[in-house]
């Protein structure tokens, strides 16, 4: 990933792993209570009117494993929609499904069970991809756009399968981002140029009969 081209996913993982850093040292990962008062997602989060958890649990994580997941998919697929879409509707769509997967976490999350983690604008990420790559006019005919949506909704059907088989998984927040995603994927897209090391400039030659 080139980082010029995509400081947003830069952004958000150094603010993830700062935030990692402060659960470290608060000792949130070796006590849930701690990381329920820095923000994790609680059931009846809308009813106490803690709005605020939905944007803070998508910064915290229940451990090295869990962050390095998602850091990687972040890393990867978060990369790719910015390269390929531009920084503002990666940003956009990053928040605007994360949110909506908070929202869904709270209300589906068992009782006392703190939520925390990307993953659920991460499966949104996955989802605005699947359906921009086909919408694409510049991307959607190419060979390559068809075989990454294919790789991603596979990936993202398995890893929905095994949240329904292992426990612990919310489940909840990544079928809500990716829902949430997909419909963003339906709202109309510009493409963004290329770098400027990519841009050809056709300069006719000067007719200097035509001049005199």
């Amino acid at each position: 990933m080139n980082i010029s081209r995509t400081p947003v996913t830069a952004a958000l993982i150094a603010a993830i792993l700062f935030v990692f850093v402060l659960q470290v040292v608060a000792g949130a990962n070796r006590d849930p209570q701690v990381l329920v008062q820095m923000g994790a997602i609680m059931k009846g989060v809308i009813h106490r009117g803690d709005y605020w958890r939905l944007l803070a649990a998508m910064f915290l994580h229940g451990g090295f494993m869990h962050l390095f997941l998602n850091v990687w998919a972040l890393w990867q697929i978060g990369g790719i929609f910015e390269t390929l879409f531009g920084s503002t509707r990666f940003l956009l769509t990053y928040f605007a499904s994360g949110l909506v997967a908070s929202l869904v976490s709270s209300i589906f999350i068992p009782p006392y069970t703190p939520g925390v983690g990307a993953s659920g604008a991460i499966f949104g990420i996955i989802g605005a991809l699947i359906l921009t790559l086909r919408r694409s006019p510049l991307w959607g005919r190419r060979e390559w756009s068809s075989a990454l949506a294919r790789q991603l909704a596979i990936w993202a059907g398995i890893n929905i399968v095994i949240g329904f088989t292992i426990p612990g998984i919310d489940n909840a927040a990544h079928i809500g981002g990716c829902v949430a995603g997909l419909l963003i994927g339906l709202v109309p897209h510009r493409v963004p140029p290329p770098p400027p090391a990519e841009i050809l400039i056709d300069v006719q030659p000067i007719d200097r009969d035509r001049e005199m």
